[in-house]
């Protein structure tokens, strides 16, 4: 399915995984990597057995155990119960169908989509696969990364392939320099904002520009991670030098001369000048503040020095109402100086290496507000080792924060790590639905940085208004 016209780098990636198009239906795609974990895989065994089909190509799914885990004492057995029996169901599978798994114990355990960049799984130019809507993530690599449902993994488990639909492409292009006290999570933020939880619906993103350029690789990450928060399909960043040198002489990724062969296509992977996307945003990153969230999805959001509208993008009056009144907010309220209960630093958003650094250089030498529980949840056990290599463990603890270990914890209610009822969060996760963090739960979404201000205050606060000058860079 070559063509000679300029194609857009989700073009060059998705024709080149084309296994059959035909008119009028969805194109068969290739895929280079599974992963799988303990939530949405059962199904999909089960349907293999039905059918008395194998796992066609088993080196190439990956899975691990992480939405349902326990954050403490995972040396003991599982006592939750249907944690428990998720987490054996897939040992079970994987050892029955010749599957790896890096499950609890395993020095590779951790978030889906924080080992699959980090043990060099996930590369550049690859379509990758997940049962969860945050596979974008993989996307920050130069990929194509995308959630699917249980019946898509069952297909992938069994065919190496899939059936989708081409999305359509959009560009969104971040010129310009940060301001000090912003991250990336406040440029995804700050995007969804702009163009609502919906305005990505049905298109596949490329982030671009030259404060995009400026990112770190895991920083990428969590602007990718959220693509699917404003509906779309998938975000990728294009590889550059900054990629190569974070995969470079990972554990998985190619050696020698595979590698000076992979670099060799790897160089080929963005969008031509001509390229025509089916839509473009161009944003400023020096508009860009310290965001933080008020309502009941991604898309309410605003900068800390402003007030909640009264009406939001894309949300009727009535959803508006119900939201702030779920949020015991109301319109025109300033979020600064509210109390809050919780912090929750983690996720496959933000739980990497680089942000438990960010965390610790703020927090360092402080104490968290006596009536706020903070919880950091690293996203991997070579997370957790390099934070104790690197004594944050230390500073965590003098600063009072409950580190616990590798998983998805307080990001979704599935496992023991939940937000009562009533209570605040302010939380570096994705999501901030209606009971996502607890039935009843109330959630802010912020940066690391902005997480780790109000662990300090006990509130909500502009973070940059406790900067020292050491960290005015930040």
């Amino acid at each position: 399915m070559e063509s000679s016209k300029a194609k857009t780098l989700f073009e060059k990636i998705w024709d080149a995984h084309l296994v059959h198009r035909q008119e009028g239906h969805p194109d068969l795609l290739y895929i280079d990597r599974h992963f799988i974990h303990e939530v949405t895989s059962p199904q999909a065994f089960d349907g293999l057995r039905r059918r008395g089909l194998p796992v066609y190509r088993p080196t190439q799914t990956i899975a691990t155990a992480d939405h349902n885990v326990p954050t403490k004492n995972q040396h003991l057995p599982i006592q939750e119960p249907l944690s428990k029996f998720q987490v054996d169901t897939l040992t079970r599978n994987c050892k029955e169908f010749g599957l790896d798994l890096y499950g609890l114990g395993h020095e590779k355990q951790g978030i889906v989509h924080v080992i699959g960049p980090e043990l060099g799984i996930s590369l550049p130019g690859m379509t990758m696969v997940c049962g969860d809507s945050h596979t974008a993530t993989h996307g920050a690599l130069g990929s194509i990364a995308f959630g699917i449902g249980t019946s898509e993994v069952e297909q992938v488990l069994a065919t190496q392939a899939i059936l989708q639909s081409k999305p359509k492409t959009m560009k969104i292009q971040i010129d310009g320099t940060l301001s000090r006290g912003v991250l990336s999570k406040d440029i995804i933020l700050y995007i969804i904002a702009q163009i609502s939880a919906s305005g990505g619906t049905g298109y596949f993103v490329e982030y671009c520009g030259s404060a995009i350029r400026n990112l770190s690789m895991e920083a990428r990450m969590t602007i990718c991670n959220m693509s699917i928060e404003m509906g779309a399909r998938g975000g990728l960043i294009a590889p550059d030098q900054i990629t190569f040198d974070y995969i470079k002489d990972r554990q998985f990724t190619p050696k020698g001369e595979e590698w000076e062969k992979a670099m060799t296509y790897w160089e080929t992977l963005y969008s031509d000048q001509d390229a025509k996307f089916d839509k473009e945003y161009h944003f400023k990153a020096e508009a860009i503040q310290p965001m933080i969230t008020y309502g009941t999805n991604p898309g309410m959001g605003i900068g800390i020095q402003e007030n909640i509208p009264e009406v939001a993008l894309n949300s009727s009056a009535e959803e508006m109402a119900k939201s702030l009144n779920y949020m015991g907010l109301t319109g025109q309220q300033t979020l600064i100086g509210k109390k809050i209960d919780y912090v929750f630093i983690g996720s496959c958003t933000n739980s990497r290496i680089e942000d438990l650094r960010i965390v610790a250089d703020f927090v360092r030498g402080k104490q968290k507000a006596a009536d706020v529980e903070v919880w950091i949840v690293p996203g991997s056990k070579k997370v957790e080792s390099q934070a104790i290599a690197e004594g944050l463990d230390k500073v965590f603890t003098n600063a009072g924060f409950d580190l616990r270990q590798p998983g998805c914890s307080a990001c979704l209610a599935m496992n023991e790590d939940k937000v009562p009822a009533g209570k605040y969060c302010v939380s570096t996760s994705n999501r901030n639905f209606e009971g996502r963090q607890g039935q009843g739960a109330r959630t802010f979404l912020v940066s690391p940085l902005m997480a780790a201000a109000a662990a300090v205050k006990g509130e909500i606060c502009d973070v940059r208004e406790l900067l020292e000058p050491a960290l005015a860079t930040i």
